[in-house]
């Protein structure tokens, strides 16, 4: 297939958590035009029906490559790609990438052999992570832990608002007060939003933790995919898309910015 150097790739989420990881992308790419689009009329996914989300995410992203023609789809939100990435996958004709909890690496790394899961209610529940903590951790404790809090805790950051410490506090909570939850090491954030309050969670945590997330090994998936394709020389800035335009979406404007997605539109 040939590919135009402006197509762009396109990054998907219910809110702002993609943007973790768009930013070890635009590092890998930095030639890459960027569309983000940000599902804010369904926002948040972490508490809806799984049948919503195997409905609502194809249909979506079928208009935004139909929009944008982009070279690649990115599902970065860990919800949408543990319910609807064959969905996905089947509807449309271009390469499509999920975002998937980082329990192989966490296995890895674990010396404890206790790893927590924190994630959204509806992807600490697939079957898909009870595949995963089973092939790659199967000789670990893997505990799991729903927060839709901590997801309002990292877009609340990114619109520059002041910060409840006990939110991410009470997210930590959730693993370490299971049983074996005291030995745990590491943390694997399994939902795209959490990176970004890695320092609140950090700072609430009573003893040392690794957190793990995918945005790096996504990188490298996206640069390995699109290795033999051309890109601009000067890409044009990147478009920050959402479905709904409402009073949340004006106070992101300057994270979006810095983020290098310095136009917003709505879809």
């Amino acid at each position: 297939m040939t590919v135009a150097p402006d197509a762009p790739l396109l990054f998907f989420d219910s809110g702002v958590g993609g943007l973790s990881i768009l930013a070890p992308a635009r590092l890998a790419l930095p030639h890459a035009p960027i569309v983000y689009a940000a599902d804010s009329a369904g926002f948040p996914y972490g508490t809806r029906s799984e049948a919503e989300i195997a409905a609502r995410v194809p249909a979506l992203l079928g208009r935004l490559v139909e929009r944008y023609r982009p070279r690649l789809a990115v599902i970065a939100c860990n919800t949408a790609s543990t319910i609807a990435l064959s969905h996905v996958r089947a509807a449309l004709d271009i390469p499509v990438v999920g975002t998937v909890p980082a329990i192989k690496p966490a296995a890895l790394q674990s010396q404890s052999r206790v790893i927590g899961v924190l994630g959204t209610d509806a992807t600490v529940r697939q079957p898909y992570v009870d595949r995963l903590a089973a092939e790659f951790g199967a000789d670990c404790t893997v505990l799991r832990h729903g927060s839709a809090a901590l997801v309002q805790l990292a877009e609340a950051k990114l619109r520059g608002e002041p910060l409840d410490p006990a939110i991410a506090r009470d997210a930590l909570a959730g693993l370490l007060d299971q049983s074996g939850g005291d030995r745990m090491d590491t943390v694997v954030l399994a939902c795209t939003h959490f990176p970004l309050v890695e320092a609140e969670l950090a700072a609430a945590a009573p003893h040392p933790l690794r957190f793990l997330h995918g945005g790096e090994g996504i990188a490298r998936r996206i640069a390995y995919l699109t290795r033999e394709q051309p890109w601009p020389a000067d890409p044009a800035p990147g478009i920050a898309i959402f479905t709904r335009m409402d009073d949340q979406v004006d106070p992101l404007r300057a994270a979006l910015a810095s983020y290098g997605l310095p136009r917003v539109e709505a879809l």
